[in-house]
């Protein structure tokens, strides 16, 4: 360890929060960060080309973690994919730009988290980002990342808005405004038709900064504790052994799952997963993996006449090669699609606080995760619970590094999140039978459109999943399951933090990108006040 290479902090996950917060602290020139990443780099067309992204779910740039069997489930194990290469999932993702719903983030300061309401974070959101639409209360310009309007998004869109008009939905232009209730087009993390990850916004701007060092194909393998103080980090670097001392913090940017494995590999965690593996317990912390929150989904598919919907033909051939040439000269079309153009947000119970369903109209027929593949084209829409009472868990499978974590969300563990989702699917089955789309339906796939109360209840058993927003393994708070403080240090340890979307108390209302750089903007600044850095 004497030889070990030093810097005054190491970032543990290069993914969107670890690169906000490499970018914001090596603003002051006077500290050295290293940024580790187990995956590669970002610069490949299947990340740049936003319709691209779907072939990564089957490639080296995604984790590819799946849970538990869930009983919830039917005894399936369901598909965790999370990024695995620098800008980690905002890499791969489908690059909605979501904040969630005020009401969550002033329950978070309500729960003790001083710091943590939504007028208190609301600068944050901002400081990110550059609007291009323009600045105003709730948005800005200048920051890092750009957020736009979807270039060419497809006529199934507009078809969709009439219809949730004749259910008494209204037009939303701004999701992330004065009211979230309604429905429209997603913004999006592109600039000039090109995804605009938490790498490209963050990082490229920055790499060449000679305070910061990123070591990609660097896997951790645990964080070295002294005295109830981080010291060092335990890494294989390209497959060689490396140690790196930290002279300030550590910041552990992992992310839900691999945040939580690392604090359990570095014996920080319940004395109950720790001795099944043979880890000695360095600091006794039992909520490390525990309040695993993930919002759950399921699709409703239909196959389609038009070519304008995504999908797989001899005549689609064709169109995308067309398409990809309109892309290549103008970086608009059908190849700036994200899949999940629009949606919104919708009450089911009346009685909540704020919209409790989120919509995902697809442009296309995404089964599986896009896994498997369906010949013919069609649209679909995600249904989703957006405040699910089930709890998970993450775990240990070994004490390999390399192995991953044991992910359990739990998915119906508390029997009111099925029953929710089945009253939000049987009304977003009537939006779907509206004359509105007659002209382009041809025919509904599986159960999802059926009356059969009994059919659809096994039809969601049989094919809900995960609409990939884990949070909560590391919470923030001050109780018994609590992992950090309000400030993302973790309890009853020193230089050491956790910044990414396992802080999170609750589960936001929404997609957890956004909150995600928000939390590592946040967080960037309390270790910069907390060092006397450059602000």
């Amino acid at each position: 360890m004497d030889n070990a290479q030093s810097f005054d902090f190491i970032i543990i996950g290069a993914g969107s929060a670890g690169c906000v917060t490499a970018n914001r602290l090596t603003e002051d020139p006077n500290i050295s960060v290293c940024l580790l990443e187990a995956g590669g780099h970002h610069n490949h067309w299947s990340v740049n080309i936003p319709l691209a992204g779907l072939i990564n779910v089957k490639s080296k740039r995604n984790w590819k973690f799946e849970t538990e069997p869930q009983s919830g489930l039917n005894g399936r194990r369901g598909f965790q994919p999370r990024g695995k290469v620098l800008g980690g999932s905002s890499s791969i993702n489908a690059m909605i730009y979501i904040r969630g719903h005020r009401e969550d983030y002033d329950n978070w300061a309500a729960q003790g988290n001083k710091g943590w309401s939504y007028d208190e974070v609301l600068p944050y959101f901002k400081k990110s980002q550059h609007h291009e639409t323009g600045a105003n209360n709730y948005h800005a310009q200048g920051g890092p990342l750009n957020v736009m309007a979807l270039p060419s998004p497809g006529g199934i869109n507009e078809m969709f808005f009439k219809a949730c008009a004749e259910h008494q939905i209204h037009r939303n232009n701004d999701f992330n405004g004065e009211i979230q209730e309604g429905v429209g087009y997603y913004d999006v993390t592109q600039k000039n038709g090109i995804r605009c990850s938490a790498a490209k916004a963050f990082l490229d701007p920055i790499k060449q900064r000679k305070n910061l060092t990123i070591l990609t194909a660097a896997q951790c393998e645990k964080i070295i504790i002294k005295n109830k103080r981080a010291i060092a980090v335990k890494v294989s670097h390209k497959g060689r052994p490396l140690s790196l001392k930290a002279n300030k913090e550590i910041i552990l940017s992992a992310g839900t799952f691999g945040s939580a494995q690392i604090l359990l590999l570095s014996g920080i965690g319940g004395a109950e997963k720790l001795r099944p593996h043979g880890i000695e317990t360095v600091h006794e912390l039992p909520g490390v993996g525990e309040n695993l929150q993930d919002h759950i989904d399921y699709s409703l598919s239909y196959k389609s006449s038009s070519l304008d919907n995504l999908g797989f033909s001899f005549k689609g051939t064709f169109k995308l090669l067309k398409e990809a040439l309109i892309y290549r000269k103008t970086k608009t079309g059908m190849l700036t699609s994200n899949y999940a153009e629009s949606g919104g947000f919708i009450y089911i119970d009346p009685k909540e606080p704020s919209p409790d369903i989120q919509l995902h109209l697809v442009r296309g027929i995404v089964y599986d995760h896009g896994r498997e593949i369906h010949y013919g084209h069609g649209y679909s829409c995600h249904v989703c619970v957006l405040r699910p009472k089930s709890r998970g868990t993450v775990n240990l499978n070994s004490a390999n590094p390399f192995d991953g974590p044991r992910i359990d969300p739990n998915f119906f563990g508390e029997k009111d999140d099925f029953e929710k989702l089945y009253k939000a699917v049987k009304f977003t089955q009537s939006i779907f039978r509206s004359p509105q789309f007659k002209s382009t339906r041809i025919k509904a796939l599986f159960e999802s459109d059926r009356d059969d109360e009994n059919a659809l209840r096994r039809d969601i058993s049989a094919r809900a999943d995960t609409i990939y927003h884990p949070v909560g393994t590391c919470k923030m708070g001050q109780d018994e399951q609590a992992v950090v403080n309000e400030r993302l240090k973790v309890h009853g340890l020193s230089g050491l933090r956790v910044i990414d979307a396992s802080v999170m108390p609750n589960l936001i209302s929404g997609n957890t990108n956004a909150p995600s750089l928000m939390i590592a903007e946040k967080g960037a600044d309390m270790i910069k006040a907390d060092h006397g850095l450059r602000l």
